[in-house]
């Protein structure tokens, strides 16, 4: 204790005591490295001035999304440990982590509401959870979404976001590739519309599954997509890979994609999605609810 503290009294200490500051007042932009203030990151839907689509989880995504409120769906039960798998920590101990980090079950959530009036089933995958690998859990959750799709007759859009397969399940993950895409062909068979929306990354079995099926093909700007990652690529057959290989704005100029959508638009062109696919006529709350809107800036600008 220094000499003016043993003069202060008590009372003027506590007056004048530290506060306590956030750790995530600031954010560091990945692209320019710019730190961006907490408060402006959020009012700008997580994209950094520099264009810098940052991940979000499912709660930001319905709050993105619907027009309004949203009711979530219960992902199914279960084995939570079917392989006893442990490498340098047991599988379990992996789970409980994820689930106290993140506040779910797993990787998927499932909202139900209006997109542009739309009543549309919403399945997003979340990053943060064991960087959204596809296991039982998430399959479940893929099959339970697309027939909740099915049972209510509305369309599904999916929001993927993940580094593959869960390899603490090991043949079992895999399984959910060909699960979730029979699932995908219930959606077709019923006529619903099924709109994928790829967000960084999506890679591995998740690529290679229910992300390429889509009626439609929607991605988040500079969105790493792709089945394997560039280094692995590149050390395979031994070349350097062209510039924004795998990103989102190649595959739209390959063909792959079908849009590219800043985050910020995102409801307003699946609205303008589900209505055509949907046959609906009428005013669009989605449209309104953007001219009423205060607009962001571009991030291509400056």
């Amino acid at each position: 204790m220094s000499w003016l503290e043993k003069l202060t009294p008590p009372g003027v200490q506590k007056m004048f005591s530290k506060r306590d500051t956030p750790e995530n007042l600031w954010v560091k932009c990945p692209v320019s490295g710019e730190m961006v203030f907490h408060k402006d990151l959020e009012a700008g839907l997580y994209v950094t001035p520099a264009g810098h689509h940052m991940r979000i989880g499912p709660d930001l995504r319905f709050k993105f999304t619907f027009d309004g409120d949203w009711r979530e769906i219960a992902i199914p039960d279960v084995p939570k440990d079917p392989l006893k798998f442990k490498d340098d920590k047991p599988y379990t101990s992996r789970l409980s982590a994820a689930r106290k980090k993140t506040g779910r079950e797993d990787a998927m959530a499932i909202g139900v509401g209006n997109i542009g009036g739309v009543e549309t089933t919403v399945l997003v995958q979340d990053f943060a959870f064991m960087g959204g690998s596809l296991g039982m859990a998430a399959g479940e959750g893929f099959i339970k979404a697309a027939h909740t799709a099915i049972e209510h007759r509305t369309p599904m859009v999916v929001f993927t976001a993940a580094g593959g397969a869960r390899m603490q399940e090991g043949c079992l993950s895999l399984m959910q590739m060909p699960r979730t895409t029979l699932a995908v062909e219930e959606l077709r068979e019923a006529g619903l519309p099924y709109i994928v929306v790829l967000t960084d990354p999506t890679t591995g079995g998740v690529t290679a599954s229910y992300a390429m099926l889509g009626d439609v093909h929607i991605a988040e700007p500079g969105a790493l997509i792709g089945f394997a990652g560039p280094r692995v690529i590149e050390q395979t057959i031994r070349e350097k890979l062209p510039p924004g290989f795998q990103r989102a704005e190649y595959l739209l100029d390959k063909g792959m994609v079908d849009k590219v959508v800043h985050r910020r638009d995102l409801r307003g062109v699946l609205s303008r999605i589900l209505r055509t696919l949907m046959k609906r006529t009428g005013p669009n709350p989605a449209a309104e609810s953007e001219s009423r809107a205060v607009a962001l800036p571009d991030s291509r600008e400056g």
